[in-house]
């Protein structure tokens, strides 16, 4: 049987890292664009150098990493910047990630999710099937993200406004997990879909 490669996505801060290490307690591997995103922006990269020639040595912190709430504070104010900063990574994060997921296929894995925030924003969602969405409202999602981020109402309402609306997200869903509640509901809705994917 060929593996089941699985796109999971969802709004900011709807528990999509919750729900991807729920399924790799079940044995799924999981591929995880967010990890890959700072990777491809470590120091010495060709993503880092991209950014800093774009927005300048200010987005850097004085050890030369990124500094990701400076670089933040700009994309999310200017929809042209974070344009900009979209055309200058996600190019290299989708090259990363397919080398991981070849990895993960040549591994014999037998299912493998690839979790991604900005799946269907990226035009990626085609390659995977089934794709579950996390959803949560959008009062949590914000207290989640403030909370998270150390962010305001509005800053986390901008951010949350940058994405594909979740409601869209889950019109274009194979299944989804409403992770608003507890983490034992979470768990026992992971559960439930992991029988529907070991089917």
């Amino acid at each position: 049987m060929p593996p089941l490669l699985i796109g999971l996505t969802g709004g900011i801060a709807a528990g999509k890292s919750t729900v991807s290490g729920l399924l790799k307690e079940r044995g799924a591997h999981v591929v995880d664009a967010d990890e890959v995103a700072r990777e491809v922006v470590m120091p010495g990269s060709v993503g880092l150098a991209r950014i800093v020639e774009a927005f300048g040595s200010g987005v850097l912190r004085p050890d030369g990493t990124l500094d990701r709430a400076s670089l933040g504070a700009v994309v999310f104010a200017d929809v042209e910047a974070r344009r900009t900063l979209e055309q200058l990574t996600h190019p290299l994060i989708a090259a990363q990630s397919q080398l991981r997921l070849a990895e993960a296929l040549e591994s014999g894995a037998p299912l493998i999710v690839y979790d991604a925030a900005l799946l269907f924003e990226s035009g990626r969602a085609d390659h995977f099937r089934p794709v579950v969405v996390v959803t949560v409202n959008v009062d949590v999602q914000r207290a989640r993200l403030m909370a998270r981020d150390g962010l305001t109402a509005e800053q986390a309402q901008s951010r949350i406004d940058a994405q594909m609306p979740l409601g869209e997200k889950v019109k274009r869903a194979d299944h989804v997990i409403d992770n608003g509640g507890s983490l034992e509901e979470t768990r026992a809705r992971v559960d439930a879909l992991w029988q529907i994917l070991r089917l």
